[in-house]
């Protein structure tokens, strides 16, 4: 029942072992504890560096908390391994919590997607909900983002998700609307004043392309399918309009390997969110599922995975020549978060570790570019936690658990105990990790709040 795999932990796995998707054996199959490098003081001091960053990548785990990463890590390459994310070499905190949408003065301390994003887009807290937009304002209120600022500079921009690109986090970077549901032209019921027939900005949908990003890649056609009901492309859809406005649309893996740079491209590869990694059984109430071992691969092939799409963005991206202005692009491990809703571990891991993979394309990059601010970071945290075992005459266990064979060949028991089984799962208001390496990344140390990010990254871009 145990998987043959081993624990690395002579060092940091590399970006090439994990795209590769493997984990070395140690010598014999032995079993070791992580190597102690010593002192790292010249090492981190050689990480600090000030000054102005050509490029900008933002890779953003969405419900990733730290129990999100250290289930991801034990899963896959042992209690003693190391993910990529885990060799950024500045690392901190910060804190997550949105406003009251009736009293901004007050804050709400578990935020949503939405809330959060906005903090780390704009630097400005909002409520729950709300897309980039002022907390309680009743009109068209927008907050301006770090991607408009960076395409006012000159600065290329891309945005990628495994969510629909409509969802929340994609969304707060190019859209502003005061209610995260308003994602297509027929979805506007909450938001009446942002309707193009009112005379408003529009859906998220088309608000997206209307900011022109360079690059767009995600799930949620059916969002961009909706037909648009004011403004000069009233009447067609919203891929329609992508279209008249310079747009390359693709819709599978290979139509995406054609695209060249120069091309403004629109990539939509499922109606919805992007199909999952891994699968396995869902967490149950007493007794529980497994002991399991993940199915992995299981995206469909017409489906480019995180780290393709990654690898795209940054191929269409890139600009070669120090004095060229460089790129905005942000990467969202998306379903992490939907999976822990569905208390699915098997889901969940396997989107972290896709995630994890689409890091090291990043890394692979700012290692050929140094002046590449590489942030890793989550929008809040969630509810999975490890564990011990449950003892088999606990009946009234609460909440409901999985028990999973990892890279170590033990046990480990996942429990989601935010809402009775069945329900979606809470998120929660801890703080979360981030890490970073380039210029400006010493900003990162400590513990800081969601906002503070828009300000590094500014600094780094020379916008502020």
């Amino acid at each position: 029942m145990f998987r043959k795999r081993f624990v690395q932990c002579l060092g940091i796995l590399t970006p090439a072992i994990l795209l590769a998707g493997t984990t070395p054996a140690l010598a014999g199959g032995k079993k070791c504890t992580p190597r102690n490098d010593g002192d790292r003081t010249e090492k981190v001091r050689q990480a600090i560096h000030g000054g102005r960053a050509k490029n900008v990548i933002l890779f953003l785990g969405d419900g990733m908390g730290d129990s999100e990463i250290t289930i991801a890590r034990n899963y896959h390459v042992g209690a003693a391994g190391r993910l990529t994310m885990d060799s950024l070499p500045l690392t901190g905190a910060y804190t997550t919590y949105a406003v009251q949408e009736g009293n901004p003065d007050l804050p709400e301390y578990v935020t949503d997607s939405a809330a959060s994003g906005t903090g780390w887009a704009t630097g400005y807290k909002t409520s729950n909900g709300r897309i980039s937009s002022v907390a309680g304002s009743t009109g068209v209120a927008p907050y301006t983002t770090i991607l408009e600022l960076a395409q006012a500079a000159g600065y290329k921009t891309g945005n990628v998700s495994t969510a629909e690109l409509t969802d929340a986090t994609p969304a707060v970077l190019a859209s502003h609307i005061n209610a995260r549901g308003c994602q297509g032209p027929t979805n506007m019921s909450s938001c009446a004043v942002y309707k193009k027939l009112n005379g408003g900005p529009g859906s998220i949908a088309e608000q997206l392309v209307d900011h022109k990003v360079d690059v767009l890649l995600g799930g949620g056609k059916g969002r961009f399918d909706q037909i648009i009901d004011g403004g000069p492309y009233a009447g067609k859809s919203v891929v329609d309009s992508a279209i008249a406005q310079g747009y390359t649309v693709v819709t599978d893996a290979s139509a995406l390997a054609t695209v060249k740079p120069g091309q403004r491209v629109l990539g939509l590869f499922n109606s919805g969110n992007m199909s999952l990694e891994w699968t396995g059984e869902l967490a149950q109430p007493f007794p529980g599922s497994g002991p399991q071992t993940c199915v992995e691969d299981q995206r469909p092939a017409n489906e480019p995975s995180l780290a393709d799409m990654t690898s795209k963005a940054l191929e269409l991206l890139d600009r070669k020549g120090k004095s060229a202005k460089g790129f905005f692009l942000q990467v969202e491990g998306a379903s992490i978060d939907k999976q822990d809703h569905a208390s699915n571990p098997c889901g969940q891991i396997g989107e972290n570790i896709a995630f994890d993979k689409a890091i090291a394309v990043g890394l692979a990059y700012a290692k050929k570019n140094p002046d590449t601010l590489v942030i890793v970071t989550a929008d809040h945290a969630h509810t999975s936690q490890i564990i011990d075992p449950v003892p088999s005459n606990q009946t009234d266990h609460p909440g409901a658990f999985s028990v999973l064979i990892t890279a170590d060949g033990a046990e480990m028991t996942v429990n989601y105990g935010t809402e009775p089984p069945g329900s979606s799962q809470s998120h929660t208001g801890s703080q979360l990790r981030i890490a970073a390496q380039g210029p400006q990344a010493a900003n990162v140390v400590g513990v800081t709040d969601q906002t503070e990010l828009f300000h590094t990254m500014a600094r780094a871009l020379g916008l502020e």
